[in-house]
């Protein structure tokens, strides 16, 4: 099995992508309470693009990698 190498066009968009909506909107997706991102993998990622980001946030998140997203 080979490892999984990162889309690095994948990675730069959810550095910059933005909440669209709701309490939180204009807050970075990494920048988003832990809290929340757990809510929505209980009750469900909306379908589309904004869905498959936040997915990948709550791996990072859960994987303690957040780190990977602080700006110097």
């Amino acid at each position: 099995m080979q490892p999984v190498i990162p889309d690095k066009k994948v990675f730069i968009a959810l550095t910059t992508a933005k909440m669209p909506y709701g309490k939180y909107k204009g807050l970075r997706l990494v920048d988003l309470p832990e809290p929340y991102i757990v809510w929505f993998s209980q009750k469900g990622f909306p379908e589309g693009k904004l869905g498959q980001m936040l997915q990948m946030v709550y791996e990072i998140k859960l994987n303690g990698l957040e780190y990977l997203f602080k700006l110097k």
